[in-house]
This record gives structure tokens, C-alpha cells and sequence, in this order.
């Protein structure tokens, strides 16, 4: 059971509203639970929402690697929460298979199932996650793959799912009932 309730309908008009922008049109579930957590804090979830939706819709990292980076940093943290609604929504659609997913929570950047890209990705993220930096190495690896707006926005998003994970895992907030197990459950 979660340390602070998310908000329960009927909701207040403002909080209504606010869930709105968070969901996409013509979702059929209730907005998630992380969502309505935040929305005890109106003025910071507002400002959350326009970060987090910016590093999923309008970023320039490819949909894959983003979802990789999210899926290792969320996994690192023991983040079900995230992990699960991200592996049930977000990895099918951009082409994540199962095998890879169990690897953001088993393998690291050895494992057989990433490209020499992803590899260097999970190899920064779980650098990232031990030291709060990146090596020359992992660096000099990243580099050869991507252009330095998308070595920005990797450190970004690393650290965004981080402070997501701190919040899920803080609150002690449940698992979306639809979400993806998390594996060795």
C-alpha cells in the first residue's frame, strides 16, 4: 500500500483537468497512479508534466533507445512501477522484445540482445546509475553513436526516470494492475 494515496475520483475540477493533459485521448484506463500521486502537489506536477512529456514525444533520441535507457535506469532502481507501465505500453509499440526487456532487469551491457549502440547506452546508464558519471570510455562509446544533442538528452532522461523512480519507489506506490510483471516475480 502506497505511503501517500494517489487521488481517488470523483476529482476535484482543477485535479480533473490536470489529469487530462497527463493521459492521452481515448485511454480506456484510469489515469495512472503515479499521475494522480502527483497531483497533491498541483504546481509540481504541472511542472513535471511538461518535462516528462517533452522527453517522451518530442525528444530526438530513436523511440527504442529512449525506451532502453528508461527500462535499464527504472530496472537499476528496482522501480516496478515504472518499469512495468513503460514495458507494457511503451516497448511493444517501439519494437523492445520480451527478451530484451528481461535483459534491462537481468543483463547488462554484455548481453547478447543489444546492437553495439545499445550496448554503449546501458553501459553509460549503468555508470550513470553506480557513479553519477560517465567515464571516457563509455563516453568516447556513446559519442560514436549519437550527436550531442542526443548525448544531452540522454543524461536527461537517465536521470528524469531516476527521480521517477525515487518518487514510485518512495511512496511505496502499487503497480498499475495492467502492467507488465516484472521479471523474476
Amino acid at each position: 500500500m502506497a505511503r501517500i494515496a494517489p487521488l481517488a475520483p470523483p476529482y476535484e475540477a482543477d485535479v480533473e483537468q490536470a489529469l487530462r493533459k497527463w493521459m492521452p485521448p481515448g485511454v480506456a484506463h484510469e489515469p495512472l497512479a503515479l499521475f494522480r500521486l502527483l497531483q497533491h502537489h498541483h504546481e509540481l506536477a504541472s511542472r513535471m508534466r511538461v518535462l516528462g512529456a517533452g522527453l517522451l514525444a518530442h525528444g530526438e533520441l530513436p523511440a527504442l533507445d529512449r525506451e532502453i535507457v528508461i527500462a535499464r535506469v527504472t530496472a537499476r532502481c528496482g522501480c516496478r512501477y515504472e518499469w512495468g507501465v513503460h514495458a507494457a505500453v511503451f516497448a511493444p509499440a517501439v519494437g523492445l522484445t520480451p527478451e530484451q526487456l528481461e535483459a534491462t532487469v537481468s543483463g547488462g551491457s554484455g548481453h547478447p540482445v543489444w546492437a553495439a549502440r545499445h550496448r554503449a547506452l546501458i553501459g553509460a546508464v549503468d555508470e550513470l546509475h553506480d557513479t553519477a558519471t560517465v567515464s571516457d570510455a563509455a563516453w568516447a562509446a556513446l559519442a560514436g553513436h549519437y550527436p550531442v544533442s542526443q548525448l544531452l538528452e540522454l543524461l536527461v532522461l537517465a536521470g528524469w526516470y531516476r527521480t521517477i523512480a525515487y518518487v514510485a519507489n518512495g511512496v511505496s506506490l502499487d503497480e498499475e494492475p495492467w502492467a507488465a510483471p516484472y521479471p523474476g516475480r
